[in-house]
């Protein structure tokens, strides 16, 4: 147990160092150009150093918040526009998707096409088949990059059987439990399976979870690149190693947000009733009613 809680706060100290060196030394692990830079990106950013950086990082900037509610505030706002944002402009893709289908079914059905060329000179052309399983992708950029988006719209369908019942400390004592003892551990989970996944479908020899950094070193004198292109249909579509990518953005878009709910919760409970989503951006269907009324 000693060792356990020594071996904590000696990573929240190291955090300090470990960023100051990577900020310091950006050519080590921005330098794509040298291999053993690709290798060193693989290793940190599934490791123990990065995850304590972002959660000294963390508590930091909460410390800082205590200190200052109006610095708590502006970060709780700044991450609430990044979703927003984000979640706002990717919801576009639905309506590509929609067209593109219809398309599809144009091209197939009444001009018995067999592709789809867009552009001159030279054109895009994929066979059918590739811009129907392209469809899939939209959806995933739909599900990955506009969940914190609905999160903040208040979207996400919930069983409440205590929640509502509870008074306004409560509440926020509840959210800031769950933003870190269910939101943080769970981003972190996905992200560590991401990005290995993502990975082991980009280069060869593949990393492994396990690899020590003097091992990944290694194997950086037989790096290439190995990009997955295979499709589950011979002319299908062949980019589903984004789909690995949108995981990983799915996992630090959730982290990121937790960080924002539990302050937003935070200043919440401390600054009472009246502080109820203050600054929340939320869309509305016009008269002031909520885009997302009567999601339970």
């Amino acid at each position: 147990m000693i060792d356990a809680v020594l071996w904590f706060f000696q990573n929240l100290a190291m955090a300090f160092v470990n960023f100051g060196y990577a900020v310091t030394h950006p050519g080590l692990w921005l330098d794509w150009s040298d291999k053993q830079a690709i290798m060193r990106v693989v290793y940190y950013g599934g490791s123990v150093e990065l995850f304590f950086v972002v959660f000294t990082t963390f508590l930091v900037l909460t410390g800082i918040g205590l200190w200052r509610s109006g610095f708590m505030w502006g970060c709780v706002r700044a991450l609430e526009g990044f979703a927003n944002t984000v979640g706002r402009l990717v919801a576009w893709a639905g309506l590509v998707m929609v067209i593109q289908q219809i398309v599809i079914v144009f091209v197939q059905r009444i001009f018995a096409r067999p592709d789809i060329v867009l552009g001159v000179g030279i054109p895009l052309e994929f066979d059918i088949s590739w811009w129907a399983e392209e469809l899939k992708l939209y959806n995933a950029m739909v599900v990955a990059l506009c969940c914190t988006y609905t999160f903040v719209q208040g979207g996400h369908v919930r069983v409440d059987l205590i929640y509502a019942q509870v008074s306004h400390r409560a509440k926020r004592g509840i959210d800031m439990v769950g933003s870190l003892v269910f939101m943080m551990p769970m981003a972190v989970l996905i992200w560590m399976y991401g990005w290995f996944f993502l990975w082991r479908n980009l280069i060869v020899p593949k990393p492994s979870a396990s690899d020590t950094i003097d091992r990944l070193l290694l194997k950086a004198r037989a790096l290439r690149w190995n990009v997955e292109t295979i499709g589950f249909s011979p002319n299908g579509f062949n980019g589903y190693f984004l789909f690995k990518v949108l995981l990983v953005f799915f996992a630090g878009m959730i982290f990121l947000h937790a960080m924002a709910f539990f302050w937003r919760s935070l200043l919440e409970y401390r600054e009472g009733l009246d502080s109820t989503d203050k600054h929340l951006d939320r869309d509305t269907l016009g008269a002031g009613e909520e885009a997302y009324e009567g999601t339970h």
